[in-house]
């Protein structure tokens, strides 16, 4: 089962740009020699088009909002492109892991990590200034090029902090969900009490006999 681990992190870091993850894989097994990424990656026709479209996701994704409308664009793309990479990784080493079941498990990751990084960056959007969309898209930029850069050559050490990223995506997921419902109940009741104010019978000043 050595395919696993890379299988699963690139899965991951598909769910949150695939463009990079096939460029990556092109590029290393091309000009790195790395034997455990697929001869489809490599062609030059394929690395030309990640590339452009890398550098689309780059641009959009520093944008507040573009970033949102692009994640939901890329629901079905992303889960796809982990899917299909895994499916290629395994079939460079058929003896290790089925197409089919490497497909599974990349399709998955890639979900839900998509699932994870459109989740934060809506609430990274509610931010008035753009300087935290710019952070965090650089952010996961530079941890998607590590992540599979260092599965190409440790590959369970990629799949461990890969599994840790992910599962700190949760958390952090989980906590914003909170924060925001608490959010919006402070304000209903704040609505709710300025309602109650605002229907409040004026008490008028008892009369005075001479």
């Amino acid at each position: 089962m050595t395919i696993l681990p890379l299988v699963f992190t690139s899965g991951l870091a598909s769910g949150i740009n695939a463009y990079a993850v096939v460029l990556l894989l092109g590029l290393l097994g091309r000009f790195a020699g790395a034997d455990s990424v697929p001869p489809a990656l490599e062609r030059t026709d394929v690395l030309i088009a990640a590339g452009v479209l890398f550098l689309l996701e780059a641009v959009a994704d520093k944008i507040p909002y573009v970033d949102s409308l692009w994640d939901v664009a890329h629901t079905a793309i992303r889960p796809v492109a982990g899917a299909t990479v895994g499916a290629l990784i395994a079939s460079t080493d058929p003896g290790s892991l089925s197409e089919v079941a490497a497909g599974a498990m990349g399709g998955t990751a890639a979900l839900v990590s998509h699932l994870v990084k459109a989740s934060l960056r809506m609430a990274v959007n509610t931010s008035p200034e753009p300087a935290s969309n710019i952070a965090v898209s650089l952010g996961e930029d530079v941890s998607v090029a590590g992540l599979v850069t260092l599965a190409i050559f440790h590959p369970w050490l990629a799949a461990s902090i890969a599994a840790v990223l992910l599962l700190l995506g949760l958390l952090l997921v989980w906590f914003a969900v909170n924060r925001i419902r608490a959010f919006r109940a402070r304000r209903r009741e704040r609505k709710a009490a300025r309602a109650g104010a605002a229907g409040r019978p004026v008490e008028s000043e008892p009369v005075r006999r001479a």
